[in-house]
């Protein structure tokens, strides 16, 4: 078959992406590590009310994603994104003030939903400039991992150091240094095109619309367009993906981090934990344009998202192959290790599947069924694993969620037999 052109991105709006990615993600993994450590440690609540905790970041979120990714379709992503991210420099200093359940609740949602419109902002701006190839989409992976390896275990130590109050000032600073990023970030030009390999630079561009204040208000129709999207196969088939991947984080945010403070392991450790898996997932997302080359991208997907669960539901097997401390630590980190690389191959597969499978103006909501199939598996496996830990014992937690996990996996394994080709960015299948 003969070659498609590809679109060229601008490298300048590249640059400025790359940059408030190393920032947007990691305000994730800060903010979500700080709750089960400032929740347990500090507050001592138990599994059942930290899962609840952690649960709460995605109410609002799952709501709401897909009225933010289409709100970014029509005003445009960069200026959605910065309010967002201003909301969480207000509510980083709010949380050491607050020490009872149901304040840390309604925060927890408040905040998580603009951390999570700040991601799916990052996402949209990427999918739009890389025009959905996975070598660039790869080297954005990349760059965001650089924060949430090195964001971590600084929010650990600073915790272990000077508690809550010094770790969510940091948390502060670093939403700071997101919306700085942002800032310097032009806002990507929206062409009218009906697939990115049928762009060219004669497309007219889009008039920008004006805001209104209905414009704050969610539309049916918005939500209609939006899930109509799961009509195509691959979206389809991602957003489950997406949404049984993501249970892994669940896990990790809750019953993970009280296991290894159970078995002894301080806050700085288990951020070098954190970091170990973002670290690792940063340096194989750059072989995911070379994979989705060779491999066939579902099938990837399938795989290795199989891999994932099997080994985050089987950390306390792991961890019990040592009595010390120090033991677990090294059998977690390579445990670690070894689903950061599963997982840094199918994150920017994943994202270009979605991106090449929809037109660029739509790509605000894609974003939006993936981060409310995030939002759902963030809603159910924290409080779920939870409170099964509080009811029959954490290490059974693992076991009982990983179970029903595993057959989600197999089942999403099978309808992806049925799941069209996807062409490369060669155009070729």
């Amino acid at each position: 078959m003969t070659k498609e052109k590809q679109q060229r991105p601008d490298q300048q709006q590249l640059r400025s992406v790359y940059a408030f990615g190393i920032f947007s993600m990691a305000l994730i993994d800060v903010f979500v590590f700080l709750i089960p450590v400032y929740a347990g440690i500090t507050l001592g609540m138990s599994d059942g009310k930290i899962g609840a905790l952690v649960g709460a970041r995605s109410i609002l979120s799952l709501l709401l994603s897909i009225h933010g990714g289409t709100l970014m379709d029509r005003f445009g992503t960069r200026k959605i994104t910065l309010v967002f991210t201003g909301a969480i420099v207000i509510c980083a200093p709010l949380f050491p003030l607050l020490s009872t359940f149901g304040a840390l609740l309604v925060l927890q949602a408040i905040s998580g939903f603009a951390i999570s419109l700040g991601w799916s902002g990052a996402q949209t701006l990427i999918a739009r400039v890389a025009y959905g190839n996975a070598e660039y989409i790869g080297r954005f992976s990349t760059f965001a991992r650089i924060g949430t390896t090195v964001a971590p275990p600084i929010t650990g130590f600073l915790f272990d150091v000077g508690g809550p109050w010094l770790a969510y000032s940091f948390g502060m600073l670093w939403a700071v240094a997101a919306f700085i990023a942002l800032w310097r970030t032009p806002e990507p030009n929206k062409k009218i095109a009906n697939n990115f390999k049928d762009q060219n630079d004669s497309l007219p561009e889009e008039p920008e619309q004006k805001f209104r204040l209905s414009d704050l208000l969610p539309r049916l129709s918005d939500y209609g367009a939006s899930f109509a999207l799961l009509a195509i196969p691959a979206v389809a088939f991602t957003a489950i993906a997406m949404l049984v991947r993501n249970s892994s984080y669940g896990i990790q945010t809750t019953v993970y981090v009280t296991y290894a403070e159970g078995a002894g392991l301080t806050a700085t450790k288990i951020g070098l934990l954190f970091a170990a898996i973002e670290l690792t997932s940063g340096i194989a997302s750059w072989f995911a344009g070379r994979t989705m080359r060779r491999f066939d991208p579902i099938q990837t997907l399938s795989i290795t998202t199989l891999i994932t669960i099997v080994i985050i539901t089987m950390t306390p097997m792991i961890g019990g192959l040592s009595t010390t401390a120090w033991g677990v630590f090294g059998l977690l980190l390579v445990a670690q290790i070894t689903r950061g690389f599963t997982q840094g191959i199918s994150q920017p597969i994943l994202f270009s599947v979605q991106a090449i499978s929809v037109n660029r103006n739509q790509q605000g909501s894609v974003v939006g069924i993936r981060q409310t199939m995030n939002r759902i598996s963030g809603i159910i496996i924290p409080p779920l694993i939870g409170f099964i830990s509080d009811a029959y014992g954490r290490e059974e937690s693992f076991y009982v969620v990983g179970g029903g996990l595993f057959f989600l996996c197999l089942g999403l394994a099978v309808y992806g037999r049925y799941v069209p080709r996807i062409e490369n960015q060669e155009g070729v299948k």
